[in-house]
């Protein structure tokens, strides 16, 4: 008897990557082996070169195919033994390794837009349809567009493993967003990329497109971000790590690092509008969703918790994103001997 293993990895697009998968056929009981591919059709390497190895580095129960078959993520290497440049889950490894013992977890809310055709779900074939507004956490075949997929995913999403703690519908029509974690750096980076493999796959079978582009639609309409939930052990204690963390973040140089490294197009969703602040301006405020990052009014009560970073697109890379988070905030923690 056999099973199948669907290969999944993050290609080397630029300026944001795309993911890739095929299918390995395996013997009952084997583990997922080393693979290969080639990498000169995924902008990863050149005709002359074009050899692309594959390490399994997390598998998850496949619900689409069902059965014993799963889903395998790979870290994409060189024939040399070395990650490739574009394995950025590799850069994130030893940031992770360093600051474990602060115990960092993330939560990251990733929303996406369905598309048909070239236009959203639910955006009449001329025009537009009425002003955003009545679509957030709506319900109604007149504001809500996708449903039937968004409960598909999540119910793949679920019966694979992945740690989805919720889903809404968004301020635009036919645009939705679920939440993965609360996790560590890997993991919820891992589960995030597997997700959206998940989003583009169930919504195949619907004859549907997702997209994270952070503006899908130009003027007075919400673009799509993944805002960022993030703690650590002191922060969940102790409110002045709290402050130390928002504080961290504005520190000379570091916003702008930071947006560089929270997906293309960032200047387009962060305008300032649509619950955003501007991409060059950093700030932090309770309960403030016009602020580049919040502290939730319960954070604030409770006098510990967690922060959201508002500033990551929906196209962002979450191991890069959790990589420069971390590396911020938990270097600024152990400096002020909050760990």
């Amino acid at each position: 008897m056999s099973y199948k293993a669907e290969y999944i990895w993050i290609d080397g697009t630029s300026p944001t990557a795309k993911l890739r998968s095929k299918t390995k056929i395996l013997a009952d009981g084997a583990e997922p082996p080393v693979w290969g591919f080639d990498g000169s059709s995924t902008n990863q390497a050149e005709g002359h070169a074009s050899d692309c190895v594959l390490k399994p580095v997390a598998t998850f129960k496949d619900p689409i195919r069902g059965g014993g078959n799963l889903l395998v993520l790979c870290e994409v290497y060189n024939t040399d033994d070395t990650p490739h440049a574009s394995n950025t889950r590799a850069r994130l490894r030893p940031v992770a390794e360093r600051f474990a013992a602060q115990q960092p977890i993330f939560g990251i809310e990733q929303e996406y837009t369905f598309f048909v055709g070239n236009r959203p779900l639910g955006f009449p074939e001329n025009g537009f349809p009425a002003p955003q507004g009545g679509y957030y956490c709506g319900v109604g075949d007149d504001e809500i567009h996708g449903r039937d997929i968004v409960e598909a995913h999540l119910d793949n999403c679920l019966a694979a493993g992945i740690s989805v703690s919720g889903i809404n519908a968004e301020v635009m029509p036919g645009q939705w967003e679920f939440q993965v974690g609360p996790l560590s750096p890997l993991e919820v980076a891992d589960q995030l990329w597997v997700a959206r493999w998940l989003l583009y796959r169930t919504a195949e079978d619907f004859g549907v497109s997702a997209t994270l582009s952070p503006k899908p639609v130009k003027g007075d309409w919400n673009g799509a971000g993944a805002h960022t939930n993030f703690s650590t052990k002191a922060m969940r204690e102790n409110y002045d790590a709290i402050i130390t963390a928002c504080e961290s973040l504005g520190k000379e140089g570091k916003p702008l690092e930071h947006v560089k490294n929270y997906g293309a197009g960032v200047e387009d969703r962060l305008t300032g509008l649509h619950e955003t602040a501007p991409w060059d301006r950093y700030s932090y405020g309770v309960s403030d969703r016009g602020a580049s990052v919040r502290i939730p009014w319960q954070v604030e009560r409770d006098k510990k918790g967690y922060i959201e970073d508002r500033r990551p697109n929906a196209n962002c890379d979450p191991y890069t994103v959790t990589r420069v988070m971390v590396d911020t905030v938990c270097s600024e923690l152990e400096t002020a001997g909050l760990v």
